[in-house]
């Protein structure tokens, strides 16, 4: 995909990673770009700071009637939506002591909603026989680890984009997952301790490191889009013996 003169939508905009993204994508040529944050005043701060083309919007993704208006508001703005970039996130940073209401947040934001986004633009995209879903996930939704409700809201994040591509593959929708291992991002910084940052932070890349990640894997439309290719290894190892591999895991996670 290629993102001049296209209209793209980007959840969790106001700042990390989708901020870079839209940054990006302003560069790319991109038409016309709405940023969603739970931040409105951070969306609208790097909308401001990319130009016209560019504008920010309050939007609490855990809402599936606020996703849904983000979607006819934009439709109705700009005409279409080329690309829907579902990118917004939570990390709740706690293993079994993870509250149910901490769950329950998790579950809203790191999976439903793109669900949401996804039954909201995927009918317009149907209709245009084309379009296409960006879906941010994580390692930690491949590999297990991190913290127990980010692991596994992220693995429902990588179940539903493999599921969005088989189903509407062959109907003109496309779907990427990008699956990020370490980015120097606030919610790096902010989910783990001291120690595990310093371990953590060793190998993280920047944020326009993986808007640039990003926009090559649209650019040659790949489902999976990564920042660490050493997670490709560790997907092969999962594949060809699980016992083994969850020992590593075991010796990747304690480390």
């Amino acid at each position: 995909m290629k993102l001049k003169d296209k209209v793209a939508v980007i959840t969790g905009g106001g700042n990390g990673i989708g901020a870079a993204m839209a940054r990006r994508f302003a560069r790319d040529g991109a038409r016309a770009l709405v940023l969603a944050d739970l931040d409105g005043d951070a969306a609208r701060r790097v909308a401001g700071e990319i130009g016209p083309v560019a504008t920010g919007v309050q939007v609490d993704v855990s809402r599936e009637d606020q996703v849904a208006a983000l979607v006819q508001d934009t439709i109705a703005r700009h005409g279409c939506i080329d690309l829907f970039a579902s990118n917004a996130g939570v990390s709740i940073s706690k293993g079994l002591e993870t509250t149910d209401a901490e769950w329950e947040l998790a579950w809203s934001v790191n999976l439903m909603a793109h669900v949401y986004a996804a039954r909201a633009v995927v009918p317009h995209m149907l209709e245009r026989g084309e379009g296409y879903l960006l879906q941010t996930a994580s390692a930690a939704g491949l590999l297990s680890i991190s913290d127990a409700s980010y692991a596994v809201t992220k693995h429902g994040a990588v179940a539903f984009a493999e599921w969005l591509s088989i189903t509407y593959g062959n109907r003109g929708i496309k779907v990427s997952c990008f699956c990020p291992m370490g980015v120097r991002t606030n919610m790096l910084l902010n989910s783990v301790g001291e120690v595990d940052q310093q371990t953590l932070l060793q190998g993280a890349v920047a944020p326009e490191d993986a808007a640039d990640a990003i926009a090559a894997g649209l650019d040659e439309e790949r489902f999976l889009i990564l920042t660490h290719l050493e997670v490709l290894e560790y997907i092969r190892r999962k594949t060809g013996d699980y016992d083994r591999w969850l020992r590593g895991m075991r010796r990747y996670q304690n480390r």
